[in-house]
């Protein structure tokens, strides 16, 4: 981080990392201190390297701030046993809301977690063998890969190699160890704490968060080219061969900043499993040595590959991991959905693929799932990617128990939403994230009645529609890649994207700057009676859209 006279100022969270490079801060010292409600800013920003965002109900704001924690655990491909599940739903019950919010990548969120109870709530984590370590941060985040076990037995090594990756990526400070298993405060005085370097990320760790995912063609449950790193299993014969690699996606951008937008990965070659490691490696420092440390807007690896080009980094990434990256293999994604109900596994045992409304296992469906897995201890619970829950790993004898006590809460595995809702993904957004300017998961459902109805009245009932919603621009439920998106701007308002695909391989691009809530249906209606009316066939809406609505040429927009 040498400056010139001329060069731009370095971020404040890259001065703070530089200064506290074990990212310790001050954070058992205020969990310690009785009178404190809350950590400071410094502090708040250390705490996201340990997979918690301090929070404040802001439905209450009108009477005070409200300090609450955000936990989000790290649990690579979404995969926990039935011992874990229980964990979390414990902790959910005695220090959370009593929710569980699966997020969209494959992990669990905690929810109105009081400061007095952070480091118990994550040393439990711990003691379950799970962690929150990475969650969050400038390092990279839980890492993806296929949660249905449906289509080949290869996912298995797929499943592994997201394991060894997201080891192999893990930071090394010891300052986690020390404040959420020991309760100490490291002495950020100290000449070793001063001078710790992680031996990946360096004294000041990335730029920005970093993302990553494994996919298996041609399901896209894991919207892989949204990620900054994605890795294309190549299957033959049911083994793997290799990857096709991808590089440089991401959601995240802001209203009215043309310096920052939403954009696809490049696949930019293929390389044998043995050269996994390397090559995450290699992608991941070249955004440590090349990403923008002056502007965290514009800080996400994207940019670098935006700017310098699939050339530089097909270079970089062959000098860096020792390899020649062979063309890309051909692959073809036809979908990004999940599968509900009943299935057989190729290895002959049952899944589950329950449905979660906007992500938040609550209620009936918690209790439900509490017991399967207390009466069920030989099951996975897979987490993915949209928000969903598939029970794996099931016997014949563990089927029979989970549909009797399913349907003990009134849980279904048949018919479980609509086509719409099933469909359908949004981000917690109000009350607890900081960051929305309007409503999301809370909205969500409501709208999607309301254009059921109006798609019944248009003859498009029972129609799949991939819509999401978020709260702000930045993202968090990939809306960019939806048919409809709605993305918050002001209470109440919604900018609206159109023209998104099936396969997770088109970006969408907006069609209103600017909508009312209550608007939506009006400026919605002539738009989908048109398409019932135009429409090839059996053309989805998106394709129509991309296809006749926004005949502008599609590009990356602002």
């Amino acid at each position: 981080m040498s400056e010139t006279p001329t060069s731009p100022k370095p971020t404040h969270n890259e001065i703070i990392k530089a200064a506290i490079p074990t990212l310790a801060g001050t954070i058992a010292a205020t969990l310690a201190d009785p009178k404190a409600d809350h950590f400071s800013e410094d502090d708040n920003q250390f705490l996201k390297f340990h997979g918690s965002y301090q929070q404040d109900d802001r439905d209450l704001r009108k009477t005070g701030k409200k300090y609450i924690m955000m936990i989000r655990g790290r649990i690579p491909g979404g995969v926990m046993t039935a011992r874990q599940w229980c964990v979390f739903d414990e902790l959910a019950t005695t220090y959370g809301n009593n929710t569980l919010r699966i997020t969209t990548r494959q992990s669990i969120q905690f929810h109105g977690v009081l400061k007095g109870n952070l480091r118990p709530l994550i040393k439990r984590i711990n003691d379950s063998l799970l962690s929150t370590l990475a969650a969050c941060g400038d390092v990279n985040r839980n890492v993806l890969a296929p949660p249905t076990p449906a289509y080949t037995q290869a996912r298995e090594q797929v499943f592994q190699d997201c394991h060894q990756v997201a080891l192999a990526l893990a930071p090394q400070t010891k300052a986690y160890h020390s404040i959420w298993i020991d309760g100490v405060q490291l002495d950020n005085e100290d000449a070793v704490n001063q001078n710790f370097v992680d031996p990946l990320y360096g004294k000041t760790y990335l730029p920005r968060k970093f993302k990553i995912a494994f996919v298996i063609p041609p399901v896209n449950d894991l919207d892989v080219f949204t990620n900054c790193l994605g890795f294309i299993a190549v299957v033959e014969n049911d083994q793997l061969v290799g990857y096709n690699l991808a590089v440089g996606g991401g959601m995240g951008r802001s209203h009215g900043n043309t310096v920052t937008y939403p954009r696809l990965a490049d696949v930019i070659g293929f390389f044998p499993p043995d050269k996994l490691v390397a090559v995450a490696k290699a992608v991941l420092t070249i955004h440590r040595d090349f990403g923008d440390r002056t502007d965290r807007k514009h800080a996400r690896l994207k940019y670098v590959v935006a700017e310098r080009g699939v050339d530089f980094m097909r270079a970089e990434v062959n000098q860096r991991a020792g390899l020649t990256l062979a063309a890309a293999r051909p692959y073809r994604f036809t979908t990004m959905s999940d599968l509900y109900g009943w299935r057989k596994a190729v290895d002959g045992t049952w899944f589950l693929g329950l449905f979660v409304e906007m992500g938040r296992v609550k209620d009936a469906q918690k209790t439900a799932l509490r017991q399967v897995a207390e009466k069920c201890a030989g099951i996975e619970f897979r987490l993915s990617a949209n928000q969903n829950v598939i029970l794996a790993n099931v016997t014949e004898a563990d089927k029979t128990v989970i549909n009797a006590l399913l349907a003990a809460h009134g849980v279904k595995t048949e018919n479980q939403a609509s086509v719409l809702l099933a469909a359908s993904m949004a981000c917690p957004a109000l009350p607890t994230c900081g960051l929305a300017l309007a409503e999301s998961e809370r909205m969500l459902p409501g709208l999607i009645e309301r254009l059921e109805k109006l798609c019944a009245d248009l003859g498009l009932g029972g129609e799949e529609i991939i819509i999401r919603s978020t709260g702000c621009p930045n993202g968090c439920a990939r809306p960019y890649m939806a048919e409809i998106a709605f993305v918050g701007k002001a209470p109440g308002r919604y900018q609206v994207w159109l023209g998104g695909n099936a396969s997770g391989t088109r970006l969408n691009r907006v069609w209103k700057d600017m909508m009312k809530d209550a608007d939506i249906e009006n400026e919605l209606r002539p738009v989908l009676a048109q398409y019932a009316k135009e429409r090839n066939g059996n053309e989805r809406f998106g394709d129509w859209c991309d296809r006749e609505l926004l005949k502008e040429p599609a590009t990356a927009t602002r």
